[in-house]
């Protein structure tokens, strides 16, 4: 680990905390901002910049001085654990690129400041859209909750299956999930992110995550794979479906996870209860039974019984298959690197798992 974290900081001059070169380098294709830079772009970290906060720290709404929009992460007072998550984060953001995954602008690191610097993403995070203010102001439809649904396992798929070595997010869930201008989604935030190193299959290490999201041998024993993501990501689409938290507090206190809330409708076929009720009549319900079944495959109680993220991406664009045209409805001009499986190649796979 603290190999990585010389990798990160080495186009520093001397030691962490130096004074950062200002420009880009071929092995560094990221910006190296002075803290001046970014005290300027966020109004000196004003309030009002704010856009969210989480674990890692407060991030804030910026404009440099050549008029572009930023976002800025201003992690919390550094510890070693910290200074850690800085460096994963800045080295898997500065290895990866995907049309899915959220873009490193920069960074600064410089005595207690760490700050990360992305492209800011005007539709803020899926959060805002299914339980925030903008829930109540600018209710996404269904189009648009499918093509952020595949955008996201996209992302995902890209990090389990392309990236080099893999990658396992940790920590998949609506508030990591940031939306551009066109509701294109943004897989965010890899402070909890494992690489996975060829040849194995899973790792046992101390638990991080978002209760509700968790697999349940993640939150047992620890054991981490790519299959947790599969699980997270389930949860995730049965919230962009019903909009309803993963853990929802109940009367006297009881707390339900939304899986065990799903299962016995599913059990019921009664579909359209699973859905949001404010999609009304255009909820398509054919497509809606597809999904959630895509749902109920990725968070199976064994993690060996789940599809992989790349089977995920196919059978989401299937469930959304216009059974008109046969094309799939949500379609983007850049295909990101990862293109559709062919369909007849899974067909038995889905046929087998969707009964």
């Amino acid at each position: 680990m603290l190999q990585m974290l010389q990798r990160c900081c080495c186009c520093f001059s001397g030691e962490l905390g130096a004074k950062p070169r200002s420009k880009k380098s071929d092995d560094y294709p990221w910006e190296n901002y002075t803290l001046k830079d970014l005290i300027h772009a966020t109004n000196n970290f004003n309030n009002k910049n704010k856009l969210g906060e989480g674990g890692f720290g407060t991030v804030y709404f910026g404009q440099t001085s050549k008029g572009e929009e930023i976002a800025v992460k201003r992690l919390k007072a550094m510890t070693a654990k910290g200074e850690m998550e800085f460096a994963i984060e800045v080295e898997i953001l500065g290895r990866v690129r995907h049309k899915n995954l959220l873009s490193l602008r920069g960074f600064y690191a410089g005595g207690d400041e760490r700050l990360i610097v992305y492209d800011y993403m005007p539709n803020l995070s899926l959060i805002s859209h299914l339980h925030g203010q903008r829930a109540t102001n600018l209710l996404l439809d269904w189009p648009q909750r499918m093509k952020i649904a595949i955008g996201a396992a996209e992302g995902l798929a890209y990090l389990h299956h392309e990236a080099s070595p893999h990658i396992i997010h940790r920590d998949i869930k609506a508030s990591n999930v940031l939306l551009d201008a066109n509701f294109n989604a943004k897989v965010a935030d890899f402070g909890f992110a494992k690489l996975i190193p060829e040849g194995v299959s899973h790792l046992t290490t101390k638990v991080k995550g978002t209760l509700g999201y968790l697999a349940p041998e993640y939150a047992m024993w620890g054991k981490v794979s790519e299959s947790c993501d599969v699980y997270s990501f389930g949860v995730l689409l049965l919230e962009i479906v019903s909009a309803r938290k993963p853990i929802e507090k109940l009367p006297g206190g009881v707390k339900r996870e939304i899986v065990n809330w799903v299962t016995p409708l599913v059990e019921r076929g009664r579909w359209d209860h699973v859905a949001d009720s404010r999609l009304g009549e255009k909820l398509d319900k054919a497509q809606l039974r597809n999904v959630v079944e895509v749902a109920m495959l990725c968070t199976d109680g064994k993690p060996e019984n789940r599809p992989t993220m790349l089977e995920v991406v196919e059978l989401l664009k299937s469930a959304v298959r216009d059974r008109r045209t046969k094309e799939v409805v949500l379609k983007d001009e850049d295909d990101g690197g990862i293109g559709e499986p062919s369909y007849s190649e899974k067909k038995s796979w889905k046929t087998s798992r969707m009964r």
